[in-house]
């Protein structure tokens, strides 16, 4: 089933605020029922689909994956990211340059990287004290 185009302005005020009623009101729906029209639209099935389509498109720009983030830390361990330090230039200016990672920024991203590989771990000595039981055996006459 397609979307009309009230259905479709609704889906798009939706993922604005997240707020049925208004999106139903914005999307040109009466007010006096834009609360029972707001919650009857987002239990429309094509409805539903569109805009948890539309939210996952949304997060995938928004929000790095895993690859992302591990080429991110290995460019910083290779010193290849660019970062922006404030210069002073005199008589209190200052400007914005580009610069390396510096060396404990790149120790810090090593030590992410070698966390998620699990290339170290913690060791920890434990010593285990179990109670010992004695059993009263009675003697066989």
């Amino acid at each position: 089933m397609s979307l009309n185009d009230r259905q479709r302005r609704f889906i798009d005020e939706y993922l604005i605020d997240m707020n049925a009623t208004q999106a139903a009101i914005r999307a040109g729906y009466s007010e006096r029922t834009a609360r029972s029209q707001g919650q009857r639209l987002l239990t429309h099935v094509d409805i539903k689909r569109a805009i948890d389509e539309r939210m996952k498109e949304h997060e995938e720009k928004l929000i790095a994956d895993q690859e992302e983030i591990l080429q991110y830390l290995t460019s910083v361990i290779r010193g290849e990211a660019l970062g922006k330090e404030k210069l002073g230039v005199g008589k209190g200016a200052e400007t914005i340059v580009d610069r390396k990672p510096t060396t404990q920024e790149r120790i810090r991203a090593a030590e992410q990287l070698g966390k998620r590989y699990g290339m170290w771990t913690d060791r920890h000595e434990v010593e285990h004290k179990l109670p010992t039981f004695v059993e009263d055996v009675p003697d066989e006459d």
